[in-house]
């Protein structure tokens, strides 16, 4: 009798052995099978292939951009980016017109779009430094990020060496225009005013350099999603092929 029932329990335990040996083969291919979907969006890009396609979609957007903003006009004639007064001069200004100086407060908001529009110009080899620095994990974060990744990548990386580089020539442009002069008369004037309580006296050059590099990123980002939304601007084939990828 106890030999039957040793005999019996040996069966039972195999039985349990096999059963179990098959249901952690089956969770395996099951794993396995999840694994392959998940990685199937990215099925025939390999990193090279990533980091060369969003390096380019950043040059591309970079050179688009620069060359855009930095001619005559590129600010003062697009209301998406026209720098005007600062919102703590709006008193101003509107005193200033009133008392018959708006001639001189034109002058000065077109000399801040003039130093903003020199600036550009020295913007894209900042850029270019930058795109090439780009890693692997920066391109995984960005091809997976939102609509405007690659362009916080690019303001991230480059904001210190843009605002070292556009305060000087914003501070030249300034001059040359005789922005300083305008900023100088009109802040003068507002001050002698008998009803001016606060006076104002806000940072030109920083002023401008601020908002020169927010119109410039304005239209990075821009860029950005026409490649990352329109087939029609992936203007290359890696274009095509990582940007194509990413699902929607």
């Amino acid at each position: 009798m106890n030999k039957k029932i040793l005999i019996v329990l040996a069966w039972v335990l195999l039985s349990l052995r096999s059963d179990a040996q098959i249901l952690r083969d089956y969770m395996n291919d099951a794993q396995s099978v999840i694994d392959n979907k998940g990685k199937k969006k990215d099925a025939g890009l390999s990193n090279d292939d990533i980091i060369s396609g969003l390096r380019e979609a950043l040059n591309v957007g970079a050179k688009n951009t620069t060359n855009k903003v930095s001619v005559k006009d590129g600010f003062y004639g697009d209301q998406n980016i026209k720098i005007f007064m600062p919102k703590e001069a709006l008193k101003v200004e509107k005193t200033l017109r009133e008392i018959g100086m708006g001639d001189q407060v034109d002058n000065a908001i077109l000399s801040m779009n003039r130093a903003a529009e020199d600036a550009c110009i020295s913007a894209l080899p900042i850029f270019i430094d930058a795109i090439k620095g780009m890693t692997i994990d920066d391109g995984m974060n960005i091809l997976k990020g939102k609509n405007d990744a690659a362009t916080q990548y690019l303001r991230n990386k480059t904001m210190a060496k843009l605002t070292a580089a556009f305060q000087p020539v914003v501070e030249e442009s300034l001059d040359k225009v005789n922005a300083t002069k305008y900023w100088t008369d009109i802040f003068t004037a507002y001050n002698k005013l008998p009803t001016t309580f606060n006076k104002v006296n806000p940072d030109l050059p920083a002023y401008v350099t601020q908002c020169a590099l927010n119109g410039l990123f304005f239209y990075i980002a821009q860029e950005e999603a026409k490649i990352r939304a329109n087939p029609a601007a992936r203007v290359s084939d890696i274009l095509k092929k990582v940007f194509g990828s990413i699902p929607k």
